[in-house]
């Protein structure tokens, strides 16, 4: 679900309850979306000499599980 599609919903004159779950959801993949770019960025940050080993992927899995969970 795209926030275009909540759009049209709301065009449509579709059902309220309908329009608040679909809102959430675009809601919640919005803001994990912004944790993956925050985790991507902090890790740069963190260990930019790094960047590209095995250790860099494994604590750039670490750090997006983190902001994820927070989602």
């Amino acid at each position: 679900m795209t926030l275009g599609h909540v759009r049209k919903m709301i065009e449509e004159g579709r059902d309220c309850a309908d329009l608040v779950t679909q809102l959430a959801a675009v809601s919640r993949a919005l803001d994990r979306a912004g944790f993956k770019i925050i985790a991507t960025g902090l890790e740069r940050c963190a260990a930019p000499e790094r960047a590209g080993t095995a250790q860099a992927a494994a604590d750039r899995a670490q750090l997006e599980r983190l902001f994820l969970a927070l989602a």
